[in-house]
C-alpha cells in the first residue's frame, strides 16, 4: 500500500506522461501498476530534461538548469529524497528506484545527449549520431529494462539474455532515429540538424528543411528511403529483446515498438509528408498494434526467428 504522498507523487507523473507522450502512455497502459508508476516517473523526470533543452531559456541558463537537474538525480541516486519532498516527479523516481534495480546512470546519459542539443551539435556520419541517439534513447532502453525485468527462458541461447541491454538499446536508437525522420521539419526550424551530414550531401539536402517541400534537386525520397533502412534493421536487432521479457512488460515494449514502425512505414510511403506536418497514427491502429503486442504474437514470431538463426 502506498502512503498518500508517494500516491500523489506517482500520479502527477502519470498525468505528465498522459498529456506529454501519447505514444508512451498507450504502451505502459499494459503494465502492472508498479511497472506502470515507475515508468510514468522515469518518462517525468525524461521529459522535464528535454524540456529544458527544447526551452525558450538563452544556452547558458539551460546548461544551469541541467546541471541543478543533475545535482537532483545524486540526490535520487543518494537517497536523499523524503516522501514529503516538494518536487513529486522526485519522490516518485526515487521510490521506484527503491523498487525496481534502475540503472539511474541512464539519466546522466541524456542529460548528456541534451547538453549536446544546447551546444548545438551536429553530426557527420551516422556512428557520430548513434552516440548521440543512444545518450538520449539506448539509455531509455536500459532504464525501462530495470524496470521490466527478463525471465529465464529455455529458447533463448545465454549469450542471447546476456544481451538483454544490448537489445534495449539497439531498440531505443530505431525509436530515436524514427522520431528524426518524423520531425525533421520542426528541427529544422528550431535550428538542428541530426541527420548525418555525409547523408544529407549524399541525397543533395544538404542546405536544409525549411518548407514543405523537399530543397530543388534533392532527392529526398532517396534520403528517407535510406535513413528508413537503417531504422528497420535497428528494429530486427532490437526486437531480439521480446522474447526476454514477461508478458505484461513484451507487450508494453511491442504496444510502442509497433506505434513506430508502423509511422516507419507512413514516412516510407509518403517521405515529403514528414515535410508538411507530424505523421501520426489513429487510435484505431495504436489499438490493433497493442493488442498484437498483448497476444504475444510479436515475442513468439521474434523467438522463432531466433531458433532458426541459431539452427
Amino acid at each position: 500500500m502506498l502512503s498518500a504522498p508517494i500516491s500523489a507523487a506517482y500520479s502527477y507523473c502519470e498525468a505528465v506522461t498522459g498529456a506529454q507522450a501519447r505514444n508512451f502512455a498507450y504502451g505502459i497502459r499494459l503494465l502492472p501498476t508498479d511497472k506502470r508508476h515507475a515508468m510514468s516517473a522515469l518518462y517525468a523526470f525524461s521529459r522535464r530534461v528535454d524540456d529544458i533543452g527544447d526551452g525558450t531559456l538563452a544556452p547558458e541558463a539551460k546548461l544551469t538548469r541541467l546541471e541543478e537537474t543533475r545535482a537532483l538525480l545524486g540526490r535520487i541516486r543518494a537517497e536523499d529524497i523524503d516522501e514529503d519532498d516538494t518536487d513529486p516527479v522526485a519522490v516518485a523516481l526515487a521510490h521506484a528506484a527503491r523498487r525496481f534495480p534502475i540503472p539511474l546512470e541512464g539519466l546522466d546519459e541524456l542529460i548528456d545527449g541534451v547538453l549536446m542539443d544546447v551546444r548545438g551539435e551536429t553530426y557527420e556520419t551516422w556512428d557520430d549520431l548513434k552516440e548521440y541517439c543512444r545518450c538520449v534513447a539506448g539509455a531509455i532502453g536500459r532504464l525501462s529494462l530495470g524496470v521490466f525485468g527478463t525471465v529465464n527462458s529455455g529458447s533463448l541461447a545465454p549469450a542471447d539474455a546476456a544481451r538483454a541491454d544490448e537489445y534495449a538499446d539497439t531498440l531505443g536508437l530505431a525509436l530515436q532515429l524514427t522520431n528524426i525522420l518524423r520531425d525533421v521539419r520542426e528541427d529544422a526550424a528550431n535550428g538542428r540538424t541530426y541527420l548525418p551530414a555525409e547523408d544529407l550531401a549524399k541525397f543533395g539536402c544538404s542546405e536544409g528543411f525549411h518548407s514543405d517541400r523537399a530543397p530543388a534537386g534533392a532527392d529526398f525520397a532517396g534520403l528517407v528511403h535510406h535513413e528508413v533502412r537503417r531504422a528497420r534493421a535497428l528494429f530486427v536487432e532490437g526486437y531480439r529483446l521480446l522474447p526476454m521479457l514477461d508478458r505484461r512488460s513484451g507487450a508494453c515494449v511491442a504496444a510502442m515498438a509497433g506505434i513506430y514502425r508502423r509511422l516507419l512505414d507512413r514516412i516510407e510511403r509518403e517521405p515529403e509528408a514528414v515535410l508538411r506536418g507530424r505523421v501520426s497514427l489513429p487510435t484505431h491502429e495504436k489499438a490493433y498494434v497493442a493488442v498484437r503486442g498483448l497476444s504475444g504474437l510479436d515475442a513468439r514470431t521474434i523467438s522463432r526467428q531466433s531458433t532458426r538463426r541459431r539452427a
